[in-house]
């Protein structure tokens, strides 16, 4: 069977392969050899993403065509011609596969990746997120299987078999997994773009800092991640970005401490030590110093008092 030969989901009767109807989330993973192929004069009216494992594929959307290696991420829009087929040479390919309607925020996550009419081609992504990937393909198919409030099947290899999200639940779980997905690859295949004449180490600190806050981050702790003595790490972080990493951390903890007033209904005392804080009296003079007011004020003015 087709990636997308499902028995009366041709969503119109023309010369070509059908494809699943808008609405529906999709999915399968197939292993297939030489001489298979996908051709859809009029596009689908859902995304199609395919994510391959190994082997090489090769797929094109209006006038572009790109090839899929291992590790690749290859995205099609809908209402554009397209097709895709086992790559020329090689013995197989395998690959995930899933059609569905994307979400509004990854259009955000895949627009660095857009190679023209409609094809987005996340390349490179690291080594080391490949195996998440993987398993989230895993849970989205047995989720989008999911019996109801069962518990799902168990994420074993589908190889062939299709998986249709019928209930809502089903579908909205398996859409939380492709957008895992998506996140991972995306926003992992590409570096953050440095700040001009901003040593590589510096950068790194402070995304080790903004990353987990609440943190025992030290000045020690930070300059052997970057393999830099303290007291060179301190001088260089300092001289590149105009306050001290302690500075920057107290910064960075209290970011984290406001987003969590806003977003949650956890105890001040709570914010403060998730925040990296040892003495709940500390933080609330800082964070008064910093905002203007204590923190169960903000939270008040900002939300009215959130209630999960």
């Amino acid at each position: 069977m087709r990636a997308d030969g499902l028995p009366g989901t041709a969503e119109h009767g023309y010369e070509g392969d059908p494809a699943p109807p808008p609405g529906l989330v999709v999915l399968g993973h197939f292993d297939q050899p030489p001489g298979y192929v996908v051709n859809r004069p009029r596009g689908s009216a859902s995304w199609l993403f395919t994510w391959t494992t190994a082997g090489r594929g090769r797929l094109w959307q209006g006038g572009v065509e790109t090839s899929a290696g291992p590790g690749r991420l290859v995205v099609l829009a809908p209402g554009v011609p397209h097709g895709y087929a086992v790559g020329p040479g090689a013995r197989h390919w395998r690959f995930w596969w899933a059609h569905c309607q994307a979400r509004p925020s990854w259009a955000g996550w895949l627009r660095p990746y857009e190679a023209g009419d409609g094809v987005y081609v996340v390349t490179s992504a690291p080594a080391g997120v490949h195996g998440r990937v993987e398993a989230a393909f895993r849970r989205m198919h047995a989720d989008a299987r999911r019996p109801g409030a069962g518990a799902p099947p168990d994420a074993v290899a589908p190889d062939g078999q299709i998986a249709v999200a019928h209930g809502s639940a089903a579908r909205e779980l398996a859409l939380c997994a492709l957008e895992e997905i998506v996140l991972l690859t995306a926003t992992g295949a590409r570096p953050a773009v440095p700040r001009p004449g901003l040593d590589a180490r510096i950068q790194r600190a402070q995304e080790l800092i903004d990353a987990d806050p609440g943190a025992p981050h030290t000045v020690r702790s930070l300059a052997e991640q970057v393999s830099l003595s303290p007291s060179r790490f301190a001088h260089l972080f300092s001289r590149q970005l105009g306050r001290s990493p302690m500075r920057a951390l107290r910064e960075a903890r209290l970011r984290h401490a406001a987003r969590l007033l806003e977003g949650t209904d956890l105890p001040v005392e709570r914010v403060a030590a998730a925040s990296g804080f040892a003495s709940p009296f500390h933080f609330n003079r800082v964070f008064r110093e910093r905002y203007g007011t204590p923190p169960g004020a903000y939270r008040n003015a900002v939300h009215g008092g959130w209630r999960g």
